[in-house]
């Protein structure tokens, strides 16, 4: 069930196979930027059987300061207490879905695998393909037996905007932003304060991953997608970011899916970048 690359993409037909598997574990990630509620209220109206909610500004999150983004990464102590409570240990296998093809499930994707989780991947398709195949959904909240579960944070896999700022007109680096193409060139911005991107960056909308049924492309048509914006610059050498460090982790799956490993992320992003006003911001 492990692939070569470690970035799982479960069919919906598979994880049914597994629901009532204890070594299987499910995360619900539905979340709403503008409405932090709705996730957990769409939750408890319906999920996949045995799924637990996993909430983005508090079980994916840790505390904001004013200068460390909208989303700052959870502690690993805290996110591997979160899992374990959550009835994951070394060997289960985790799986995250959302309604939005794994916009936010691929956040917890990237966490537990910064923290050594070795099996872990998404619903292609999330919970839209899930109720298109005709399986069910449950109202039932499962309790989970709790595990043991240790931390092992990669910290290879992030860079700092210290970092970031360093390689900007660096060309041995490509800084890929996953924001909407009309946020990244600064025409609109409903979220931050301010309008742009961080100069050097190349935009990949991480929508872009995604077909119209909101599974994932092919790895060969994502391969040739990334390639196409990186050119001979290798993979390791990518560091992605978006508004807050969320989506961004959707193309960090969508280049590990296309065979493209070792992509970093600037867990700021965005929000952290212009935290602080010496920075540079770049427009069109």
């Amino acid at each position: 069930m492990v692939s070569q690359r470690n970035a799982l993409l479960v069919n919906a037909s598979e994880l049914a196979a597994h629901l009532d598997d204890p070594d299987w574990v499910i995360f619900d990630c539905r979340h709403d930027l503008a409405d932090p509620a709705k996730g957990e209220r769409l939750y408890r109206e319906g999920h996949l059987p045995n799924a637990r909610f996993a909430h983005m500004d508090i079980d994916l999150s840790g505390e904001k300061t004013g200068a460390n983004g909208r989303h700052p990464l959870p502690s690993p102590a805290a996110f591997a207490a979160f899992l374990a409570r959550s009835g994951v240990h070394e060997g289960s296998t985790v799986v995250a879905y959302d309604d939005m093809g794994g916009a936010f499930a691929a956040r917890l994707w990237w966490l537990a695998r910064w923290i050594g989780v070795a099996r872990v991947g998404l619903l292609d398709g999330g919970i839209t393909r899930w109720l298109a195949e005709g399986h069910a959904l449950s109202v039932v909240v499962p309790i989970p037996r709790p595990q043991a579960l240790r931390a092992r944070a990669d910290a290879l896999q992030l860079v700092t905007a210290q970092d970031v700022e360093a390689d900007i007109n660096n060309p041995q680096v490509r800084l890929i932003d996953a924001r909407a193409p009309e946020r990244f060139r600064g025409e609109v911005e409903p979220i931050d304060p301010v309008a742009g991107h961080i100069p050097g960056a190349l935009n990949h909308f991480h929508k872009n991953n995604l077909n119209a049924d909101l599974t994932f492309k092919s790895p060969g048509l994502l391969r040739t997608q990334f390639q196409s914006l990186i050119g001979e610059v290798p993979p390791d050498q990518c560091v992605h970011q978006c508004g807050s460090g969320v989506t961004a982790c959707l193309n960090l799956f969508a280049m590990e899916q296309a065979g493209l490993s070792g992509a970093k992320l600037y867990a700021g992003s965005w929000s952290e970048w212009i935290a602080d006003a010496t920075r540079p911001v770049a427009r069109g």
